[in-house]
């Protein structure tokens, strides 16, 4: 007798169904019309995946957001700062309301990082977070119920966020609630695996004590680029030690050296931590023309990226993969073609090279340059050697410092 398929959704078998998380109301996440988190790039790529017919597919399920519960907030953040962010929330003042002082005489946003620069206050704040933040749960409900194999919330990736303080563009960090969600409440081993061009600091010190999450980022050195850090020393604490691996790169590093570098830590990683679900946080601002990086990464890359941890996923994890979003400022011309490629290789879906007309046409009634018109990049070659050389002494030096802990050889 054949083996018995659990059947959901989209009426298709369980390790088939793939779940695109996605609403119009998560562009309420906007800081204003000048700050470089846009929220148009959420909608532009939605259109961009209809216009391939991607949720046609029968085994692809559009599904809406949920908001998160203060109790799920509160697994990551403190009471006070979830208190704070929904009082800024009611005005959108962050300074000008007395109410907004604390007993101590100091303003909550500045002290939860809220206010100008980075993170300003807008009315509805707390909502559009935690909608954020509630879908990467969502994603992982549906993925470790076994509703679906995998799952796609591209609103998601906010990284920074730390306990008790917004950082980086970042309100609640819902990487490390939906980690923490997988872990309370199915006791899952969880890997963690981010590409944006900055650290997840967030997410790894949110785990930094803890052997039953391990956080890999790949990113910009903090010699660079904020946050500052994420050295190849942030090796985690106490029974967490070992499971904090950073590979920090130099600025201009090119989807060849980048690769050799995925290709030698993340593999080996995944394959002896032995996750129960793989979360992967997808920021495409290491795409050589982001304005707020000064990485040279093209789309190739990021679909090899796709495609190993997709693989990797179904090696080591029974499939089980939640894919977020993440940074990425060039809003019309790689953020939807990046997060297109990623969901078509999460629900295994090819397309043509050539992007729909009624998209481009879209996407010209909202940008003031041309709007591309493939969905691949074409392959930029790097030669410079001092890149070459420290990349390798990169590599070795990740593995030197962090593969015994996982009782890997480093030769």
């Amino acid at each position: 007798m054949g083996a018995m398929h659990q059947k959901d959704l989209c009426g298709c078998s369980a390790d088939e169904a793939v779940a695109f998380i996605y609403g119009d109301e998560f562009s309420d996440y906007n800081f204003s019309a000048s700050h470089p988190l846009q929220p148009i790039r959420l909608k532009l790529t939605y259109e961009l995946l209809k216009a391939y017919g991607v949720f046609y597919k029968p085994h692809v399920k559009l599904l809406p957001g949920r908001m998160a519960t203060d109790e799920e907030l509160l697994g990551i953040h403190t009471a006070g700062y979830v208190d704070a962010v929904k009082k800024i929330s009611e005005t959108g003042d962050a300074f000008g309301d007395p109410s907004m002082y604390g007993a101590d005489g100091s303003v909550y946003g500045p002290k939860f990082g809220i206010g100008a620069g980075d993170n300003p206050a807008f009315k509805g704040m707390h909502e559009a977070a935690s909608l954020i933040a509630g879908s990467a749960i969502e994603a992982t409900e549906l993925v470790m119920s076994g509703r679906v194999a995998h799952s796609v919330s591209i609103s998601g990736g906010l990284h920074h966020a730390l306990s008790d303080r917004a950082s980086g563009f970042c309100v609640y960090n819902d990487p490390a609630c939906a980690i923490d969600y997988a872990v309370k409440h199915y006791g899952a081993r969880v890997l963690y695996v981010d590409i944006d061009a900055h650290h997840g600091d967030g997410v790894q010190w949110a785990f930094y004590d803890r052997s039953d999450v391990l956080t890999l980022s790949l990113h910009e050195s903090g010699r660079y680029l904020f946050p500052g850090t994420g050295f190849i020393e942030e090796i985690g604490t106490g029974e967490g030690e070992g499971y904090s691996v950073n590979v920090p790169f130099e600025p201009g590093i090119y989807d060849e050296l980048y690769l050799r570098a995925f290709n030698e830590v993340v593999p080996p990683v995944v394959r002896a931590f032995k996750p129960d679900l793989i979360v992967s946080q997808n920021g495409c601002d290491s795409h050589h023309t982001d304005p707020l990086a000064s990485m040279s990464l093209t789309t190739n890359a990021y679909e090899h990226i796709y495609a190993r941890i997709h693989e990797l996923a179904h090696e080591v994890s029974g499939g089980k993969l939640v894919a977020l979003g993440g940074g990425g400022y060039q809003i019309y011309e790689v953020v939807p073609r990046a997060w297109t490629l990623l969901t078509a290789e999460v629900a295994s879906v090819g397309l043509d090279n050539e992007i729909p007309g009624p998209w481009r046409e879209m996407c010209a009634g909202h940008s003031r340059s041309e709007c591309p018109r493939k969905l691949r990049d074409e392959p930029i070659e790097g030669t410079a050697a001092n890149l070459q050389a420290k990349t390798e002494q990169t590599i070795e030096q990740v593995k030197q410092k962090l593969f015994p802990y996982l009782g890997l050889s480093v030769g």
